[in-house]
């Protein structure tokens, strides 16, 4: 029960991306989809069995037009999301294998993967069952209400959460059965701790940044030629 599928989500709405055209998981970066860099991590590992894209029912024309050689050519399912993130994770987990024994969620906006985590979440997550990529806060971090500030938290113990997010599938499963509202959930983790489950973090890199805004893509060009060079030469980051 080792074997491990991957859901990489890209059905939701883009609206701070502002981009009439593209949503940002199908956005261009030298040449490339966002959501294709991600599945070129994942697909080279031999432990990865089903790889599953989940997005929107209304892009379903434009992705084959775009994308649906990529998609069969590695071998991907394409299914819809649903109404929130949850959802959408959830209708891919619906496909994924009987015999897979872990699922990595992943979100398709966040392209600047490093093998290195990569191995250090699948192992970690076979050990325990349940594990994330982060980041440790590093800024002040200020609670602010009516644009001003209300209160100073301290950023001790504080890490932003990332994806990959990879978890034993039964657990999984039944999170999400025993969540009084699973869409309330903003990323699957959440879901694990409502059930009572330890979750693990994997220290990553700010590296590992998901496009929002149109500004985030000059980041992400710079990114991706450091991670080129970090997983062609094994060197951390």
């Amino acid at each position: 029960m080792s074997d491990v599928a991957v859901i990489i989500v890209a059905a939701g709405k883009s609206t701070r991306f502002s981009d009439e055209n593209y949503k940002k998981p199908f956005v261009s970066v030298n040449g490339r989809a966002l959501w294709l860099y991600s599945v070129d991590r994942f697909i080279k590992r031999d432990d990865v069995k089903q790889l599953i894209l989940v997005i929107a029912e209304a892009d379903q024309q434009i992705f084959d037009q775009r994308f649906g050689t990529d998609a069969a050519s590695s071998n991907i399912n394409v299914v819809h999301g649903g109404n929130s993130r949850a959802a959408s994770v959830l209708n891919g987990l619906k496909v994924v294998d009987k015999d897979v024994g872990f699922v990595v969620v992943h979100d398709a906006a966040r392209p600047c993967l490093s093998d290195i985590w990569l191995d250090e979440l699948f192992v970690l997550a076979k050990q325990t069952g349940a594990a994330i990529l982060g980041t440790p806060v590093v800024s002040t971090v200020k609670r602010v209400a009516a644009d001003s500030i209300s209160e100073t938290i301290s950023r001790d113990g504080l890490w932003e959460s990332q994806t990959p997010q990879m978890f034993d599938k039964s657990k999984l499963l039944g999170a999400y059965e025993s969540a009084e509202d699973y869409a309330s959930a903003t990323d699957e983790a959440q879901l694990m701790e409502w059930a009572g489950h330890r979750v693990s973090v994997v220290q990553a890199s700010p590296l590992n940044r998901k496009v929002t805004t149109q500004q985030d893509l000059r980041f992400i060009e710079l990114a991706m030629q450091v991670l080129h060079k970090e997983n062609s030469e094994g060197s951390d980051v």
